[in-house]
């Protein structure tokens, strides 16, 4: 699948969000796309589903069935868990039989079997989420397409994901997935597309395995926000630690000096950062 010189904005005259952008994700492949809130992460995924379509530019050889699983799965909808499942999964072009056993196999493997009878608007945001994953695997799609997956997810789903996003691309789909909890360290594989400024930009991999560890220190009150915000921007977060003051300095050959790369922290909390990885922990 291709997005070739895509260009979106929401309304007529309204700012781009997306502009120019040219990827390709083949099959067996899973692309994770990073960036700051706001950025256009969720926009580049709902064009390539086709949920959105581009202002100008086109998707170009899109899976004919596309999984598509939002940030907030839509609860607001008068049905129950079985009989929204059951509609999708015939919408789809599975036949009744077919669509029961989908369901049967889908409701049970995610945990979902106490809620079949429950309707939507009654689940928590987590349940909920465990439908929308439901929905998208329901018929095996060449393309799945997950914004935010490990969203709301109690820790059982939450590991299940990618089993999930590898029996896709098993069976030669394509995955696209966005996280800014660092969830997807557990897709080694996969490409990593950076949305910033309207564009998408892929990240090579560092030559040789060279990486740079840097320490920082920031007010305790800040680590939160500092953490998320690097994981967005592809980096790597070691560990946080509350105890900020610096690490013993190696000796060096001929003195008792510090190297002059050493890290030094500050008083706060100490964040190390693997600044060249690319992946998110």
């Amino acid at each position: 699948m291709r997005l070739e010189n895509v260009w979106f904005r929401y309304r007529r005259r309204g700012p781009w969000v997306l502009r120019g952008v040219d990827v390709r994700i083949g099959p067996g492949e899973v692309a994770v796309v990073l960036g700051r809130n706001g950025v256009g992460k969720s926009t580049l995924l709902q064009v390539a589903a086709g949920v959105l379509r581009p202002a100008r530019g086109r998707v170009a050889d899109r899976p004919g069935r596309v999984g598509w699983v939002p940030e907030r799965f839509p609860a607001d909808q008068p049905f129950t868990v079985a009989r929204y499942l059951t509609g999708m999964a015939r919408a789809a072009g599975l036949d009744r039989t077919a669509a029961d056993e989908a369901v049967t196999a889908w409701t049970d493997r995610l945990g979902l079997v106490a809620f079949r009878a429950v309707r939507l608007p009654e689940l928590s945001k987590g349940t909920a989420q465990k439908v929308g994953l439901a929905q998208a695997m329901l018929r095996p799609p060449g393309l799945l397409v997950l914004d935010e997956p490990w969203e709301g997810l109690d820790a059982a789903t939450r590991e299940l994901v990618p089993q999930l996003i590898d029996e896709v691309l098993a069976v030669g789909g394509a995955v696209l997935v966005s996280d800014h909890r660092g969830e997807t360290v557990r897709l080694p594989g996969a490409r990593h597309w950076t949305v910033a400024d309207g564009t998408v930009v892929e990240e090579t991999s560092v030559p040789d395995g060279t990486v740079a560890v840097i320490e920082v220190a920031v007010p305790t009150a800040r680590v939160a926000g500092t953490v998320a915000r690097l994981r967005a921007e592809g980096n790597q977060v070691l560990r946080v630690r509350t105890d900020a003051r610096p690490a013993p300095a190696p000796a060096r050959p001929g003195g008792d000096d510090p190297a002059p790369d050493e890290p030094v922290a500050m008083d706060g909390v100490g964040v190390a950062v693997d600044g060249a990885a690319g992946d998110a922990r």
